[in-house]
């Protein structure tokens, strides 16, 4: 089973499966494509965004479970 973790770069959560990329972006992830995202783990990512890490990768992860 797929499973996202904090410490992955961005693009390595994106990489899991094409479902994810709406779940970022609806959480406020609108720099997907950004050259320096791209760079940053996941709670980076989320520390910018001023997002709850635990609980987007909760919804990543549910989502990945269900595939």
């Amino acid at each position: 089973m797929k499973q996202a973790t904090k410490d992955m770069r961005v693009n390595e959560v994106l990489e899991l499966d094409e479902g994810v990329f709406p779940i970022m972006m609806n959480a406020g992830m609108h720099c997907l494509g950004c050259p320096s995202s791209q760079l940053e783990t996941l709670v980076e990512a989320c520390e910018v965004h001023g997002l709850d890490c635990d609980e987007l990768l909760n919804n990543i992860n549910e989502y990945l479970k269900n595939l």
